[in-house]
């Protein structure tokens, strides 16, 4: 995982830069640092919208009674999403922008709960452990 992690430190800044280079040799310098803050104010808009239905709906799964998983998925998704955002460029907006779509959520959700599924079955029934 950590060479992952540093591969992604160290690849995704200059992939940013290309793309934002690219951008300013074609619409301009001004319009690409307007076009930055207009995704990261709408971005910020998605973020607090998307997050305070999630808030909306652990409340009302703990008022039932039922454990939210599935809200508190969500929320850590959104929380990346307004992470990504900080960053500046367009292909961390852009993941950022697909992450708050509930569809593109949805998906993410159900990988990301299968392979945190396999994860805790391995560790908790690994390799010679029959319980």
């Amino acid at each position: 995982m950590a060479p992952v992690l540093f591969a992604l430190f160290l690849v995704v800044p200059f992939v940013e830069l290309f793309v934002i280079l690219q951008v300013g040799q074609a619409i301009g310098a001004l319009n690409t640092v307007a076009a930055l803050v207009l995704v990261s104010v709408v971005g910020a808009w998605l973020v607090k919208r998307e997050g305070l239905g999630v808030v909306r709906r652990v409340q009302e799964r703990v008022a039932r009674g039922a454990v939210p998983g599935r809200e508190l998925v969500d929320g850590a998704l959104i929380l990346f999403a307004g992470a990504l955002l900080l960053t500046p460029g367009f292909v961390t907006d852009l993941v950022a922008i697909l992450l708050l779509l509930p569809p593109v959520r949805a998906a993410v959700r159900a990988s990301a709960t299968r392979y945190l599924r396999r994860r805790a079955d391995i560790r908790t029934f690994g390799p010679g452990r029959h319980f």
